[in-house]
């Protein structure tokens, strides 16, 4: 009779353990912040970007960047609507990675640039 106890309690016991174990050690559920692209213009959320990303080197009087200027529209427009730009960024095809030397923008940002893009690469 002592020995069917045991099996009884022991696999019970696991299993309250395990359950303990499991409530106490979990984690709340991370939500994703959102990503609007419902509305990008690229006097708003694509300037912003590049920006903090790329005017370092891809602006103003800037040394580097291989002559390309993003402060200018046509340049801007070009090498969205040719794939460079998207390339370059999403460090995919035969474009340098953007920003050299460090990590992709984030996908929201890299999101953002396909919104405005597929929506044509306005000047708004």
């Amino acid at each position: 009779m002592k020995k069917r106890i045991v099996f009884l309690i022991l696999p019970l016991g696991l299993l309250i353990t395990l359950l303990n174990s499991s409530c106490t050690n979990s984690k709340p559920e991370v939500v994703p912040p959102s990503c609007d692209t419902a509305t990008v213009r690229l006097s708003v959320e694509i300037d912003a970007i590049l920006s903090s990303n790329c005017l370092g080197c891809h602006g103003g009087t800037a040394s580097g960047g291989a002559g390309i200027q993003l402060e200018n529209y046509t340049t801007i427009r070009t090498l969205a609507l040719n794939g460079t730009l998207l390339s370059a960024i999403t460090h995919t095809g035969s474009a340098t990675p953007m920003p050299f030397g460090g990590g992709k923008l984030s996908d929201c940002d890299i999101n953002k640039f396909r919104a405005w893009i597929n929506r044509g690469a306005q000047n708004n």
